[in-house]
């Protein structure tokens, strides 16, 4: 079985990725620290390229191919923030990608993977298991998969958003007390929770998801991966992964991980929120930490400052409009 990355393995991440990947900004908000009783940090990765914190995983796990296997192809499964860094990722190495996507994935990116020369083969998410399609495709065409959360390496860079978070703290002179960090498959908790614990021992981390698809706490609770009872039915696109990736899951618990659930009509709060108050554009997937702490779930702690990851940005303008005619 693979083994979990390491913090050397995210270091390393953090140097290729380097000159690709945005180092995103790290803001404050007078009205969110009121509101949270005390500084709250928010870690803007919706300004990452393709629109989410996925880019960093995609291109390391790319990059960290031998030319010949990457010259195969790549192949990833995606509902589609992990979809548009691939085919991103593959488009600057100059090698195809096709991505295995839910039909009913949101337009806006399934067209931005398009643009980014990834072919969509499309599944009925309620019925299909795309996975099992993926390791098809790759029997009868070739490729290499890239999994959008149960690989080391796609961990490992997303692993650099916590070296990013723990760098800028030190210089402003903060201590992170409690990290809140949006879960689906547990790609990006498990290697934020790596970096942000090698430099904080005592940090209290949180995953957030969306309710009734809150597979990551009752696994955390029972200590062995669960499974969701149905795999659609969430705004939270981004976050439906039908249970907890193995290698994440066991980097979340050695994190001391807790989970935190949200429903829709919060997520889509924070989404109103984040673009009155913010100026910021998130989707829902995206916005279920900032969620968590703008509905009372969750304070900061009195011994330092929150934590919260924006995970993603991309969001069409029906469910735009929905959150602000909700918020």
């Amino acid at each position: 079985m693979p083994t979990p990355p390491t913090i050397d393995d995210v270091r390393r991440a953090a140097e290729r990725i380097a000159g690709q990947a945005v180092k995103t900004p790290l803001i404050s908000n007078p009205q969110l620290d009121a509101i949270g009783g005390g500084p709250v940090l928010l870690k803007c990765e919706n300004l990452q390229r393709t629109g989410s914190f996925k880019f960093r995983g995609a291109y390391n796990a790319i990059a960290a191919l031998d030319q010949a296997r990457r010259q195969q192809g790549i192949v990833a499964v995606s509902s589609g923030n992990h979809a548009q860094a691939v085919a991103e990722a593959a488009r600057l190495f100059g090698v195809p990608a096709t991505i295995i996507m839910p039909a009913d994935a949101p337009r806006l990116k399934r067209e931005r993977t398009e643009r980014s020369g990834g072919k969509v083969v499309s599944y009925d998410r309620a019925h299909d298991d795309r996975d099992a399609m993926a390791a098809d495709y790759i029997a009868r065409h070739g490729g290499v998969l890239v999994h959008p959360y149960n690989d080391a390496n796609v961990i490992a860079g997303q692993g650099a958003i916590g070296l990013e978070i723990a760098a800028e703290c030190s210089a402003r002179g903060v201590t992170p007390a409690m990290a809140l960090v949006p879960a689906g498959g547990g790609g990006l908790s498990g290697g934020v929770g790596l970096a942000l614990r090698a430099a904080y021992p005592n940090l209290r981390f949180r995953v957030v998801e969306p309710a009734g698809f809150d597979d990551y706490g009752r696994s955390l609770a029972a200590g062995t991966p669960v499974a969701n009872a149905s795999a659609a039915g969430s705004i939270c696109d981004a976050l439906l992964a039908p249970s907890p990736g193995a290698l994440g899951f066991a980097l979340n618990r050695a994190a001391h991980a807790e989970g935190i659930a949200v429903t829709d009509e919060e997520a889509l709060a924070a989404v109103a929120f984040a673009f009155r108050e913010l100026k910021l554009v998130v989707e829902p997937g995206g916005a279920v930490g900032l969620a968590a702490l703008l509905s009372g779930r969750v304070k900061v702690p009195g011994d330092g400052a929150i934590v919260v990851i924006l995970s993603g940005g991309n969001i069409d303008e029906a469910t735009m409009t929905r959150a602000l005619a909700g918020g």
